[in-house]
Order: C-alpha cells, then structure tokens, then sequence
C-alpha cells in the first residue's frame, strides 16, 4: 500500500523497552508487562495478551475504582502487549514523577499512569463545592504520568513574591510547594450588575509551577460504554 498515510510518519514505531513513550503529539503507547493505569474508555488499540477492568486492587492496594476531577473512573489494564491512549485528539504530555515530588492535576486530564505512583484525591480548602479545578488528584512515588491537555498548555513559574491566579475551568495542575486558594476578584454586587463572571480564581502562592490549558471547560460528554 502507498500513499502519505502510510509513510513513517503515521506508522507506529517498535517498542524499545516496557512502559510509557509518546506516539504522537494526540496519543500515547505503553508498553505493558505486568499493571498500569489508565482513563476509562481512553484505550484507542491494544495488541498482545492484554485485560481491560474497571476494578481491581492497585495503587498502593486500595484502587478504590478511582475516580478523576469530574467522577470519570479509571481501569487497570494488566497482562503483556501494547496500547494505545488517547482522549477526543488532545494534545498528549508525559510527566516524570521522582520520588519526593508531588503534582497535583485535575482528573480531567489525566490518561494514563504507571503502576509504580500513588494518588490521593484532595479539594482545595474553602472550596465547599466540587467541580473544576477544585477536585484534583495528587500524584506522589516515581514514574511515568500520562497527560490530556486541550491546546499547548502554558507552563507559569510561580515565586514568593508573585502568586498566580488561575480560572478553576483552565488549570492543569500544578507542582509540589504551591499552597493553593480561592480567590474572589470580584464583588457580588458587580456581578448582579451584570459582570464578566470571573469572579473567583484559584490562587497559588509558593514557589512552583503551575500548568494552564489555553481554554475553559467544555460540558462533559457522557461516556460510552
């Protein structure tokens, strides 16, 4: 067969070793021997003795059919073969977790991960709701972290001096050393009076990084199963 689409730049390349690689800029291999753990329904092709479920023991022995920022459960995929992620052609990242790190990231965004990291999942203090950025997870150990992001997404340094205020529909995630807060730009009273609505923002102070899609949320599209 001819043509562009069968040139090397479409055709997948061979594994070189076990565990998570980026294919292409909308999707991400892992090469699997033995567990990992990815967003449910996010598997586009597999090949080899791989097993798909929703259940399972894991992470750190309590894989508590865990559920990511906006309720979407992850699965376990276990065995040996190939597979391939990806979520509606976003933009695919890889981040190195080491051990003393921590990165807390918005369940909407995340893919994939390998076995060998825990998370928690936290809200932000004061929140007293969940939904946007405000319900995340926090990843801690050392491995691979498999990312969704809607756009390039804009890496913000973060210092002492200088906190960062991010809408709670746009944040990614962010690193270890952030204390992160609502904060409140605008008056009720303005928005009554007809404001732009963004009233409230998470601000991070610290010293970090903070990781921003170049987008607000979209409404979810229901899963299918």
């Amino acid at each position: 067969m001819k043509g562009d689409l069968f040139s090397s730049e479409h055709v997948v390349r061979p594994s070189t070793a076990p565990g998570m690689s980026v294919e292409n800029a909308k999707c991400l291999k892992y090469t699997v021997d033995g567990e990992m753990f990815a967003r449910q329904g996010s598997m586009v092709a597999f090949r080899g003795d791989l097993r798909f479920e929703r259940k399972g023991q894991g992470v750190g022995g309590m894989l508590k059919r865990a559920v990511t920022g906006e309720g979407l459960p992850l699965m376990t995929v276990r065995g040996r073969g190939e597979a391939w992620f990806a979520q509606e052609a976003q933009n695919c990242f890889v981040v190195e977790v080491e051990p003393g790190d921590e990165f807390t990231v918005n369940g909407r965004n995340v893919l994939c991960f390998d076995a060998t990291l825990s998370y928690r999942i936290t809200t932000v203090k004061g929140s007293g709701v969940v939904g946007g950025g405000l319900f995340n997870s926090v990843f801690t150990g050392q491995g691979r972290l498999g990312l969704v992001c809607e756009g390039s997404p804009l890496v913000i340094p973060v210092t002492p001096e200088q906190p960062v205020y991010v809408d709670t529909d746009a944040v990614v995630g962010w690193t270890a050393r952030l204390e992160p807060s609502l904060h409140r730009s605008q008056s009720i009273g303005s928005m009554l009076r007809g404001g732009s609505g963004e009233a409230v923002q998470l601000m991070l102070r610290g010293e970090g990084h903070v990781v921003v899609r170049p987008s607000e949320a979209k409404a979810h599209k229901p899963q299918q199963h």
